[in-house]
């Protein structure tokens, strides 16, 4: 895929990004038709809005494979946030945690990152585009899915397994246990693939089961020993 088509493709999605009307669809001479092309165009989504990441989330497409993308600072928000639904085009609420790195994480290794601490957190994913993507390269340009991340408390701790439960307000679930130090790995793999990442960047993997948020919900999402958090939906 060469710079131009990259540029058209990427040019309709930073609008979008912008004004939060939906693609309808990209061109197919401008459809990314891998992984490495659909995170070249989100490069450039970022490039076009003058934004830099602060991290990488590893975030599952419809394909069913991990898809790498983006962390944006200003889409990090406060326990007990509300989220509007109308700026959010096929939103998924999913219970996730995010470690921020306490020494720079290396291209090269393949052991677990150090963190200065980790948040639990509720992952609300949305798409650029009208419908959601179908192949893992559609959903790396489309930053993978990227909308708000709402974080608890931080805690410090070494990644473990966590039981993790995403339920509406005023209900129970036993939730599952999820192998959370797995995931992280997968998640600073996809870092290192990517260049690494310096200290203070931070490392998001969304676990367990996800719902589709309606207007009115308050979501609360449980780990265990790492704490809770909640989100509303308006």
């Amino acid at each position: 895929m060469d710079a131009a088509l990259r540029d058209s493709a990427a040019k309709q999605l930073a609008e979008a990004f912008q004004t939060g009307k939906p693609v309808a669809a990209l061109p197919p001479f401008a459809t990314p038709r891998s992984m490495l092309d659909g995170q070249r165009v989100a490069a450039r989504v970022l490039e076009m809005l003058d934004l830099s990441p602060c991290g990488l989330r590893l975030a599952s497409s419809t394909s069913g494979k991990p898809v790498p993308g983006p962390v944006l600072r200003d889409r990090l928000l406060p326990e007990g946030s509300t989220l509007s639904l109308a700026s959010l085009h096929h939103p998924r609420a999913t219970g996730a945690v995010l470690g921020v790195l306490a020494e720079d994480l290396a291209r090269r290794g393949d052991e677990m990152p150090v963190f200065a601490a980790l948040h639990p957190a509720i992952d609300v994913c949305c798409w650029r585009l009208r419908d959601p993507p179908t192949t893992g390269a559609m959903a790396a340009a489309d930053l993978a899915g990227l909308g708000s991340i709402v974080l608890g408390r931080a805690k410090r701790m070494v990644p473990m397994r966590l039981r993790i439960s995403l339920a509406p307000a005023g209900t129970w679930r036993r939730g599952e246990e999820v192998d959370f130090e797995e995931a992280m790995m997968a998640a600073a793999l996809a870092a290192r693939r990517a260049g690494g990442l310096p200290q203070g960047s931070v490392l998001v993997t969304p676990l367990g089961d996800s719902l589709v948020p309606q207007a009115g919900l308050e979501l609360h999402a449980s780990f265990g020993r790492l704490g809770r958090v909640s989100a509303r939906f308006a």
